[in-house]
């Protein structure tokens, strides 16, 4: 069975640290932010990213902020790592994250 993706419109650029955009790190990937959107790359080209599941966001999981959020891929915690500063799980870099809410180490 494949995956499922929504190819991202195309943009005059490529998405990186200096694009202009807002990079989110979401899980095993980084998102870029921008018109309401969240653009992955996957195999060369961008796809959007998912969609809060939950009942009362239509935010993309890399952006949302609802406080009561149940969506399995949406990820609020606060990293609870002893090798990184405090911060969201959503932001975390640590490359050897023990965090078991921290899913882009895993």
């Amino acid at each position: 069975m494949s995956a499922t993706h929504m190819l991202a419109e195309r943009h005059h650029h490529t998405h990186g640290p200096d694009c202009g955009h807002p990079a989110v790190i979401h899980e095993d990937h980084v998102d870029y932010l921008h018109d309401g959107h969240a653009h992955r790359e996957h195999d060369g080209h961008y796809d959007e990213c998912t969609t809060c599941s939950c009942g009362h966001c239509s935010d993309s999981c890399a952006a949302c902020a609802c406080t009561d959020c149940t969506c399995m891929t949406c990820n609020h915690a606060m990293c609870s790592c002893d090798n990184c500063e405090p911060h969201g799980c959503t932001s975390c870099a640590c490359q050897d994250c023990m965090c078991p809410t921290c899913r882009h180490a895993a």
